[in-house]
């Protein structure tokens, strides 16, 4: 069975693995403008998140629009959307089996069912870690592969934005909660490795002959 102290460990790692999931899916910050070129205008930048696009001014403010249909935006983002919130949901699930079956806690008094609600809770927190690299890690590839072309524009060429490194924050601090748990949440094994057995002393007293 899973220690106290690694489960405790693993419920920090899961928490704040989750607050960076968050921020990956509410700030719009996945993409950034790029000032590259000869023509350089830092008056504005331009923001794109996974719900809205922003223009940020010099002078600090900002307007966000939400995209117009789904239908219309790249197959990266929609995916990002769909693993993004998954993981999430993933995640806050995890936490809380993990809290019902660890070993600090009373929601389960049975002592042998403990490391499989640990082990399932690893699972699913190995899953979620998955569901956050895989859309940021996509993101990235298509970011660098449209800075990397020469047909497109040096004003449309965009940049890794913050939301992509605290996404692959998250996600290793994932796998590494879900992999503690998965090896220490083991179930106990036997006391002895062979079985017991008991004779009466009738049973096993030599038997006598009288005559």
């Amino acid at each position: 069975m899973g220690s106290a102290a690694v489960q405790i460990v693993c419920v920090a790692l899961g928490v704040l693995s989750l607050i960076g999931v968050i921020v990956c899916c509410v700030v719009p910050r996945w993409k950034v403008s790029s000032f590259i070129g000869s023509n350089i205008v830092t008056a504005q930048s331009t923001q794109d998140g996974l719900w809205m696009s922003c223009v940020v001014q010099s002078t600090g403010q900002q307007q966000c629009k939400s995209y117009d249909s789904i239908l219309v935006l790249p197959s990266d983002l929609q995916a990002a959307r769909a693993m993004t919130i998954i993981s999430c949901m993933f995640c806050c699930l995890s936490l809380l089996i993990l809290f019902c079956g660890a070993d600090f806690t009373t929601c389960v008094e049975n002592e042998d069912a403990k490391p499989k609600i640990s082990l399932v809770a690893g699972v699913g927190l190995l899953l979620a870690g998955l569901l956050i690299i895989i859309p940021v890690s996509w993101s990235a590839n298509t970011v660098v592969q449209n800075f990397n072309n020469p047909l497109v524009a040096s004003s449309q060429k965009m940049e890794l934005g913050e939301c992509i490194f605290v996404g692959w924050g998250a996600g290793v601090l994932l796998l590494l909660a879900g992999g503690l748990l998965c090896c220490f949440s083991r179930p106990r094994s036997g006391s002895s490795g062979g079985t017991a057995k008991y004779y009466s002393n009738s049973a096993s007293a030599p038997s006598k002959n009288y005559v």
